[in-house]
């Protein structure tokens, strides 16, 4: 379905700036699983050239190098994504599968079928060993090690990372359905309230205690949102009805200002609790006697 382009100098554009309006998603950076990660999709694709032009067990082989290639094109964008949401949290466990290293191997197995097929068995090698390193230095390696997880409750961290896997399912539940409303307005708003509800997820990562207060949000409040946004996306869609659309804003503003409040209050718990935890220290120094020089 077409749409109209509207941007900052687009008749009716706003010239707001989104890097501080309300809800903007801050730090905003593009992502890298596109561009270079595309391109390992197209490269092997002369091999189907290759194969259809060939005897039967040369065109097995290459399609066999193929399909090693594409695999491996796939697990690097989806270790590019995996690292991608690994930097983007202070508190976060390393990659269970090393997809980009697995993606590194299997282009140089690719590459090594494919020079065994058409060159010999010293021209496999070199593009295999040539294919596995080149891989490795233009998407670099998984995270091999967890981070900031040092002194941290691991059963505490293992509840809220399953809370945020199931929260992020709802979200990206809500991207989908709202493909089908064909409303660009409508789905930027609903990225807003998507990043007040990840700045929820990311101040529970930081701090696992605050799990009990924000699982209803997580839970609860965002699978009703998920049903109201499949909801609003069908009647929409048929109708393009404005009243609906209307409610749904609306409902969209109520979310984000409570998952806001949420989150707000959350942080002044925390330093609530640090101002305890240092008027306790400070006491009981007093009452041993210690001075500073």
């Amino acid at each position: 379905m077409a749409q109209r382009y509207g941007g900052q100098y687009s008749p009716n554009g706003k010239t707001t700036d989104t890097a501080s309006a309300p809800g903007a998603y801050r730090d905003a950076k593009r992502t890298r699983a596109g561009g270079r990660v595309n391109l390992l999709f197209l490269t092997p694709l002369p091999l189907i050239w290759k194969a259809f032009t060939s005897d039967p067990v040369a065109m097995a082989q290459y399609l066999v190098a193929l399909g090693l290639m594409i695999l491996a094109a796939w697990l690097t964008r989806e270790g590019m994504l995996a690292q991608e949401s690994y930097e983007a949290r202070k508190i976060a466990r390393r990659p269970v599968l090393p997809r980009k290293i697995i993606g590194s191997v299997l282009t140089g197995l690719g590459l090594g079928l494919a020079g065994f097929t058409g060159f010999g068995p010293l021209e496999a090698v070199i593009f295999a060993v040539l294919g596995t390193v080149l891989h490795g230095l233009a998407f670099g390696m998984d995270p091999l090690k967890d981070k900031g997880m040092e002194g941290v409750d691991t059963f505490q961290t293992d509840r809220v990372a399953r809370a945020v896997e199931e929260a992020e399912q709802y979200l990206a539940a809500m991207t989908d359905a709202m493909k089908r409303a064909g409303d660009r307005d409508a789905a930027a708003r609903l990225e807003r309230f998507q990043t007040a509800a990840r700045d929820l997820f990311r101040t529970v990562e930081e701090d696992p205690r605050d799990l009990t207060a924000a699982r209803k949000y997580m839970s609860v409040y965002l699978m009703g949102a998920r049903d109201a946004t499949i909801k609003f996306a069908d009647i929409y869609g048929r109708s393009r009805d404005a009243q609906a659309r209307a409610d749904y804003m609306a409902l969209l503003d109520d979310l984000e200002q409570n998952f806001a409040a949420r989150t707000q209050k959350m942080l002044l718990d925390d330093r609530s609790d640090l101002n305890i935890e240092i008027e306790v220290l400070r006491d009981r120094l007093k009452r041993e006697g210690i001075r500073a020089e």
